[in-house]
């Protein structure tokens, strides 16, 4: 096994109803503006779960799931760590 395929790891990926995004702005009020990889920008809303726990910032790769009754909004479900994010990038995930 060679290094690079080492440092690998498995990462969580989208469901059916979800993509990629990017965090473009911080709202405030635990809103954020998301440009996803479906080619939409939607207004995304941090979990009151994930508020504290993981930080969220202009950047950060995440995992967003649209809204059913308003496909301009979006909860956001994961953030990937940076390093996490460049190996999406590289295995050519977004």
């Amino acid at each position: 096994m060679s290094d690079d395929t080492q440092n690998r790891k498995p990462l969580r990926m989208p469901d059916d109803n979800q993509v990629f995004a990017t965090v473009t702005d911080m709202l405030g009020g635990r809103r954020v503006t998301l440009r996803c990889a479906d080619g939409e920008e939607r207004m995304g809303r941090i979990p009151g779960r994930m508020r504290f726990r993981t930080w969220v910032k202009e950047g950060d790769i995440i995992i967003a799931e649209p809204w059913d009754w308003q496909d301009e909004k979006a909860e956001v479900v994961w953030r990937y760590e940076s390093d996490d994010a460049q190996q999406l990038r590289e295995e050519g995930h977004i």
